[in-house]
Parts: C-alpha cells; sequence; structure tokens
C-alpha cells in the first residue's frame, strides 16, 4: 500500500524565482503529506532559494555549484532517497492543488499494473489546459495533449497516456531506476518522454489521472524560443527516436521528414543557426546513441507493434497549430 511515508517529491530549481516558494507552499497544503521534498537548486543566480531553507525546515536543499542540467538534478535527488518507494516529480513553477498527490496515490493503488501517472496541468493564469499528458508520433515528434484548450472544453477520463509530463509526474522509484532514469546527455527538454519511451519498451504503461491537479506557469526559465529551447529538445528529440523508435527504418522517412520541416520552420523565425546546431550535434553521436538503442531494443519486452499502437500515427498531425511541441 502507497502512504505518504512512502513518497519523496523532488524540484530542481533554476532561476524560478518568486514561483518556487509559491511551489513549495502547495507542497505544505497537501492533504497527504510527502515523506521527504527535496529541492536541488542548479547554481541559481537569481536568489530564488534566498529564506526558503529557514522558512521551510522540513525540506531538504542540494546545491549544485554549476547547472548539470535538468535530468542530472533529478537522477542525483532519486539517488538520495533511500527510504521512499515513490517519486513526484514537480516543476518550480507549477503549484499542486491540495488533493494532488492524495488523488496520484489513489491511482497508483486502484490501477497497480501501471508505474508512472500523469497530472492535469492547467495554465496558470488562464482558463486553459496545459496538457493531459504527452502524445509521441511515429515521426519523433511529441506534444502535450490538449495544451490551450480550454479547460470547459476538456472532459478526460482515466486512461494511459505513452508519457507524463516531468513537470508534475508520479513514478516508482524501482522502475524509475531499472529503466537508466533521465538521459544526462539531454540536460533538459524532452527527456520525459524519452523515459517514458523506454518504460513502454519495457511494458510499464504511464496512466492520466484527471483529479490530480497543478496549475503550471511553463517556459518559466526558459522561453520557448529560446536558443536553448529550441537546440536542446530539436537535438534531443533525434537521440530519442533514434535510441528508443522499434521501427526505426519504417519511420525513418517520416522522422527525416519532420527534420527538415522544423529546420525550415525555424529558420522562418531566424533561427536558423540554432536549430542547423541542434541537428548536426544529434548527429555527430550518433555512434553512441546507436550504441545505446542496441542495448535497449535488445532490453525490450514487448512487441515493438505493442508500443507503436500507442503513438499517433496519423501523417498531418505534427504540422497542425495549438500543440504544444516539447
Amino acid at each position: 500500500m502507497t502512504t505518504s511515508n512512502s513518497i519523496a517529491v523532488i524540484i530542481v530549481n533554476w532561476n524560478a524565482g518568486c514561483y518556487l516558494r509559491k511551489c513549495l507552499q502547495s507542497l505544505n497544503a497537501q492533504t497527504l503529506k510527502p515523506a521527504r521534498v527535496i529541492i536541488v537548486d542548479n547554481a541559481s543566480t537569481d536568489g530564488s532559494t534566498k529564506g526558503l531553507e529557514e522558512e521551510f525546515k522540513h525540506y531538504e536543499f542540494i546545491w549544485l555549484e554549476i547547472n548539470k542540467g535538468f535530468a542530472f538534478a533529478n537522477n542525483l535527488a532519486v539517488k538520495n532517497i533511500d527510504d521512499c518507494n515513490w517519486i513526484a516529480f514537480l516543476n518550480p513553477d507549477a503549484f499542486a492543488h491540495p488533493e494532488w498527490l492524495e488523488k496520484l496515490v489513489d491511482a497508483a493503488e486502484k490501477f497497480p499494473e501501471y508505474k508512472s501517472f500523469g497530472s492535469h496541468m492547467l495554465k496558470h493564469g488562464t482558463d486553459k489546459v496545459d496538457g493531459t499528458g504527452d502524445i509521441y508520433h511515429v515521426c519523433g515528434s511529441a506534444w502535450r495533449r490538449d495544451y490551450e484548450v480550454l479547460s470547459l472544453e476538456v472532459d478526460r477520463k482515466v486512461g494511459e497516456i505513452f508519457s507524463p509530463c516531468a513537470a508534475a509526474s508520479f513514478i516508482r522509484k524501482d522502475i524509475f531506476l531499472k529503466v537508466g532514469g533521465f538521459d544526462e546527455n539531454f540536460f533538459s527538454y524532452f527527456e520525459d518522454v524519452d523515459l517514458g519511451f523506454r518504460l513502454q519498451l519495457k511494458g510499464y504503461g504511464s496512466l492520466y489521472v484527471p483529479n490530480a491537479i497543478v496549475e503550471h506557469v511553463g517556459s518559466a526559465t526558459t522561453s520557448r524560443y529560446s536558443d536553448f529551447a529550441i537546440y536542446h529538445s530539436q537535438r534531443n528529440l533525434v537521440w530519442s527516436y533514434v535510441r528508443n523508435m522499434p521501427g526505426f527504418w519504417y519511420f525513418l522517412p517520416q522522422h527525416i521528414l519532420f527534420n527538415l520541416i522544423a529546420l525550415i520552420w525555424y529558420a522562418l523565425k531566424g533561427k536558423a543557426g540554432t536549430a542547423f546546431q541542434a541537428k548536426w550535434h544529434a548527429l555527430k553521436e550518433f555512434p553512441r546513441v546507436w550504441a545505446l538503442r542496441k542495448l535497449t531494443q535488445h532490453e525490450r519486452t514487448v512487441d515493438a507493434s505493442v508500443v507503436i499502437k500507442k503513438m499517433n500515427r496519423n501523417f498531418f498531425v505534427p504540422y497542425l497549430s495549438r500543440k504544444r511541441l516539447l
């Protein structure tokens, strides 16, 4: 049975400003208190953690001397947890509703066949949805389901998703470690989709929990169209496809087409240099990622068709508007 004594919440902070305090306050108000809350600060320079160690004395703080990335910081925190069975990941600009953890635990107990869970994410300060789980397309793109749809128009039930957004997710610690955690080479962006992909290949499904609600600011520390965001997301989606895609050769033409269109699109946005650099660096690392692919596919425990059926296969969908590309 999952209890509060078996839950640790991990928050990775980098220049989140006043959002971090509000995030921690939302954890204080949980109807089900976690056993541990660990904040890993990735060498912030904005003073966002100032005074918080005294204000939240029951929480744990880890300060890194340099920014090691979202993936590394989360993995580090998980490795420091030896007394909890479940991990909740929460972004510093995500504010959990009081019953967030309680509803995630309820779902974990009701659906024990699932090992990771996604939240119902609202866009903070608006009447729109930020996401109800991640969708993966066979071309290698991924996006948040229901992104920017009016909240009143979304009536999702509990159901399977390809992967949960790491801004507010819940996962069994042993399973997280078993599949290798977040890929630290990603640094940030797309690491949660990549993790979800590896979970699917091992037969561990993910479930969307509609009453586990958080309000997410989104892009609070890095703009969606910043060079940083474009570089890491465009590089990492290639690495994730190469490592994980079971129908690699069959869907490769779609993957190449998507990347070519992405290059043209970012060029029109004045970001050609960043996008081309991302793709070039992705290709330079191809031998390393291909070696990972051999291991990942060797350890796959479900048939390729099972995983592919959980993806979106509509040819035109990745190029439609109103999606939060990851």
